[in-house]
């Protein structure tokens, strides 16, 4: 009888606490240094939570997604506590958008954000050769851009920030565009995923079809800031991660510009020049090294 009261009894406690330990997971979580300015413009700010450990930690920098449109730095507990709790410190950048500035801003002010971190590494016990990214949809892009893409550091700049280095050690990312040109990305996924205002909000136009009138004035940009374009042998780590929905053409917008071909290009053309990329799309791609982001990040950045 004792036996079976003190069972009730724990289930009541556990059936009182669980929402309480659920709502803590994703409540908003305070960070060591928030809102601390990296650049000049006031959407250039991010957040840090400090690991502790013995000598300098490793970072992990958050990059949101959005479409370059909307979105925002804000993390909870779930998030950032797994990082933490391996040594390793966290950062989440808010950057410009497409409705203040369109390209080059959005993916500039997060790299330079890397650089900015990386010019506090003493002082916030941060590891400048440890530095990974990760982030989904646009932010998948920008992590992948600044992964794929040479060093934007200039040895000669005025700005202290801008001779810091934006290399990093690996990306993990979700559902990333791996290219943002219409050109490129309506044979690979049909026309549906110009109807995503990504596309043309990248380069300041109000609708697709202006983007596309106005091809030839935008095509530089659209090469740029497509990370496809920039894949070599000697870029860092890539797992990217997304949805199983392998239907082409892609059936709406918000299908189209997640969809799974972006990493099946990506994969494919990082095998061919041998880069270490991994692929996680279930029942159709695996890796023989990870299951999942998290395990990835985790050794990358402690081995």
């Amino acid at each position: 009888m004792k036996s079976s009261l003190a069972v009730i009894f724990v289930a009541a406690i556990l059936f009182i606490i669980s929402p309480a330990i659920g709502q803590e997971k994703n409540a908003p979580f305070t960070a060591t240094h928030a809102n601390v300015a990296y650049g000049p413009h006031p959407a250039n700010v991010l957040d840090l939570w400090i690991a502790e450990g013995e000598g300098p930690r490793p970072l992990l920098v958050y990059i949101h997604g959005g479409g370059w449109i909307g979105g925002s730095k804000k993390r909870v507990r779930a998030n950032v506590q797994p990082f933490l709790d391996k040594g390793i410190s966290y950062a989440s950048v808010e950057y410009r958008l497409t409705g203040v500035a369109s390209l080059p801003a959005p993916v500039h002010d997060a790299a330079r954000a890397i650089q900015f971190l990386r010019s506090k590494a003493k002082e916030w016990n941060l590891n400048p050769d440890r530095i990974a990214l990760t982030g989904g949809s646009a932010g998948a892009c920008t992590s992948m851009w600044i992964l794929c893409h040479d060093d934007l550091a200039d040895s000669q700049s005025a700005d202290p920030v801008l001779r810091q280095s934006t290399r990093v050690t690996a990306a993990a990312v979700a559902g990333g565009q791996t290219s943002i040109d219409p050109k490129v990305i309506e044979p690979w996924l049909g026309e549906n995923v110009l109807k995503h205002n990504m596309i043309n909000r990248a380069v300041g136009e109000a609708t697709i079809e202006d983007a596309l009138k106005n091809y030839e004035k935008h095509r530089d940009l659209y090469v740029e800031f497509s990370p496809f374009n920039h894949v070599s042998k000697d870029d860092p780590p890539l797992l990217m991660t997304y949805g199983n929905n392998m239907n082409l053409p892609s059936e709406n917008a918000g299908h189209g510009i997640h969809h799974p071909v972006y990493g099946i290009k990506m994969k494919e053309k990082a095998d061919g020049v041998g880069q270490e990329c991994h692929l996680l799309i279930k029942g159709v791609s695996e890796s023989d090294q990870y299951t999942n982001a998290n395990q990835f990040l985790i050794d990358k950045l402690l081995r």
